[in-house]
């Protein structure tokens, strides 16, 4: 499912493209935020498919082996292990991904090249090649086989991710986190998991598919006095200075605080702090991390930072 955290990822590209054009609504800007979203939600559908190529992959060559005019020894009895792995098996058959790969028209046939590479740069990994030489078949071993595809081969791959970048600007950031979320849906499957097995949904729940919307609108309502709040913690600082995208930063991180109670201010503090780390320098991440700082301890003082439930949690030991 999309954690917080990437939602806050999109809010703050999206805000950055509404306050750096001219030409926006809010409307549009926000239904382009679910779109893109929604294109996360896609690409962990899309990455899970490319696993079911893979394996297509290795059973062409086999059979194309046992069709070759003079077949070789391993031809005639190949190591058919891997393209029985039975947690692709089941990936295969599985109703939830092969309605969402068909209704989203997302494939990898116009991509047999990657296949290819990824194919052959997998037989010649160490791990593979103790699994197809292991003594006994268990549904742990193949499920940890398919964990060292995504963690070796997918992950950190320069040519899916300049694949993915062509294919949709709204995957630029996002390969790390899809695959952490594939991980997370593997643990989800046991040995006896037959079609019906269920994958991760979009959102946790409908209080974090309503966060995101009302993170985004309220940046934008309350920009002007964002922005008053902002000055009034960097007296020493020329405002317009300040790398745009670190304001925005700023700017998320004081509505989370005044906005939604829910949230605790630790919370908050820490997911801004590690936001930077991807979006400003590090000389930007110590100005950031003062600032909000700062602007907390003051609104506790003035009495607006007002939590509850959850949102209290951390703030009685302050």
């Amino acid at each position: 499912m999309i954690s917080r955290r990437i939602i806050r990822i999109k809010v703050l590209q999206i805000l950055y493209a509404f306050f750096t054009s001219p030409e926006t609504s809010i409307n549009n800007t926000e239904k382009e935020l679910i779109f893109s979203l929604q294109k996360t939600y896609d690409l962990y559908h899309f990455l899970m498919a490319l696993i079911l190529e893979i394996d297509k992959f290795a059973q062409d060559r086999i059979d194309l082996g046992l069709k070759k005019h003079r077949p070789t020894s391993s031809d005639l009895a190949p190591n058919t292990r891997f393209v029985e792995n039975q947690l692709i098996n089941q990936l295969k058959i599985n109703i939830s991904l092969n309605k969402y790969l068909e209704t989203s028209k997302l494939s990898w046939s116009d991509n047999e090249e990657i296949i290819r590479k990824i194919y052959a740069s997998l037989i010649d990994q160490e791990f593979y090649q103790e699994y197809m030489a292991a003594s006994e078949v268990s549904y742990s071993g193949d499920r940890k086989l398919v964990e060292e595809i995504f963690k070796f081969l997918i992950l950190d791959n320069e040519e899916i991710e300049s694949l993915l970048e062509e294919q949709s600007i709204y995957w630029n950031d996002d390969l790390d986190f899809v695959v952490s979320m594939i991980l997370k849906t593997f643990k989800k499957f046991k040995e006896d998991s037959d079609e019906r097995q269920a994958l991760l949904p979009m959102y946790k729940d409908d209080e974090d598919r309503q966060f995101s919307k009302d993170l985004y609108r309220k940046v934008i309502l309350n920009h002007a006095d964002n922005v008053i709040l902002i000055k009034q913690h960097t007296v020493n600082w020329d405002i317009e200075r300040i790398a745009f995208i670190d304001n925005l930063i700023l700017e998320l991180a004081l509505s989370e605080f005044l906005y939604f109670p829910s949230i605790p201010t630790k919370v908050t503090m820490n997911e801004y702090i590690e936001l930077s780390k991807y979006y400003s320098t590090e000389k930007s991440r110590n100005f950031i991390n003062g600032i909000l700082d700062k602007a907390l301890k003051d609104l506790k003082k003035d009495n607006k930072i007002i939590k509850a439930g959850r949102g209290l949690i951390g703030e009685a030991e302050e």
